[in-house]
């Protein structure tokens, strides 16, 4: 029995390319393809009239500009409400850059790799490639990867292969904009393999390409995204050291008359506090982690200690090479490398979902 892959369109303003992509469409394919009128107005109405009348092909209006995560998250509910066994989507962009050729590589991908989001990667090496999409997409490439462990060639690629798991799951995926795909990438680390098709490299202009991508607007809710994970990981260790230094304090005032061991004592149980308090936190607000309680708490308090460990001997090799050093001063530099190692061996080793 043939599942459907429907092919879905988001559409800003869209022309004759439009028109001619679906045709070209639907001699190849006997998928479903979706277009949204993400609010374009009554002066581009002539192309969606053309497509209502194209079989197979439907049309859903936005009566105002919503945004491209709106229209995508309209069109996957359409899709798993009327077509209930599909395989998964494939979405494209309507402004040229998608080839017939690139959409069937990549739908083709997806019924091979059903468990996977598919990537239509694009390369940005060459001679024709605008300079701001070069340099944006090595960038948002580099940040993505550092902070947050996806390796991706294209992280803003619009061709994309979508499980109809996947499609449900993105359904209360925050993220209205263009913002919306990057979120989709990350929620998809560790859950759903990640599988790239070269694509080709297409834009009208080197020195003008017309996008309706807002360099600054959209590329501040982007990199907000990227910087998220680790802000939250920053306030989570701050917080959980100044629980610990408070209860350290509260406590030898508590057991100073008590114990001659009550230095031990306080560290010991403000430790403990402030440690379950910054495991929770990172489990449920950093790295939303949904793995056993059992298997990230061992493998939290393992690094933890690995890293007390290696703090410990790494300032004393240094006060050791550099006698004038003081402990304290050693340990700054000591504790800043090891809590950027502490981000990554959390994010990728303790919380990740698997």
């Amino acid at each position: 029995m043939h599942r459907a892959v429907p092919i879905i369109i988001p559409s800003l303003e869209p022309g004759e390319c439009l028109i001619n992509l679906i045709n070209v469409l639907k001699n190849k394919l006997s998928d479903p393809i979706v277009v949204v009128d993400d609010g374009s107005g009554e002066s581009f109405q002539w192309v969606y009239e053309i497509l209502k009348q194209l079989d197979g092909c439907y049309v859903i209006h936005h009566t105002e500009n919503k945004g491209k995560g709106r229209a995508l998250k309209t069109a996957f509910k359409f899709c798993l409400d009327n077509f209930p066994d599909i395989i998964g989507c494939i979405t494209a962009d309507s402004d040229g850059q998608h080839t017939v050729s690139c959409i069937l590589k990549c739908r083709k991908a997806l019924v091979e790799h059903q468990a996977s989001l598919i990537m239509g990667v694009r390369n940005f090496n060459g001679e024709d490639i605008p300079n701001k999409s070069r340099f944006g997409n090595n960038l948002t490439r580099f940040i993505c990867k550092a902070l947050c462990g996806v390796n991706v060639s294209d992280t803003q690629t619009g061709l994309r292969g979508i499980p109809a798991q996947f499609m449900r799951e993105l359904l209360d995926l925050s993220g209205e904009r263009f913002e919306f795909e990057t979120r989709m990438l990350l929620t998809a680390r560790g859950a759903y393999p990640i599988f790239e098709v070269p694509i080709e490299t297409i834009y009208d202009s080197k020195d003008n390409h017309s996008t309706h991508f807002k360099p600054l607007r959209d590329s501040v809710r982007i990199y907000k995204i990227f910087l998220s994970e680790f802000v939250k990981f920053m306030f989570s260790s701050m917080s959980a050291s100044a629980i610990d230094l408070i209860l350290f304090a509260v406590l030898c005032m508590a057991f100073d008359d008590v114990t001659k061991y009550f230095v031990i004592i306080s560290t010991v149980l403000a430790r403990c506090v402030s440690a379950t308090y910054n495991y929770l936190i990172n489990y449920k607000m950093v790295f939303h982690s949904h793995s056993s309680h059992k298997k990230t708490t061992a493998k939290y308090f393992l690094i933890a200690a690995v890293l007390m460990l290696l703090s410990a001997c790494a300032v004393t090799g240094l006060t050791m090479l550099w006698p004038n050093l003081t402990p304290i001063i050693a340990k700054i530099p000591v504790d800043i490398m090891l809590f950027f190692l502490n981000f990554i061996v959390q994010r990728e080793f303790v919380y990740r979902k698997r």
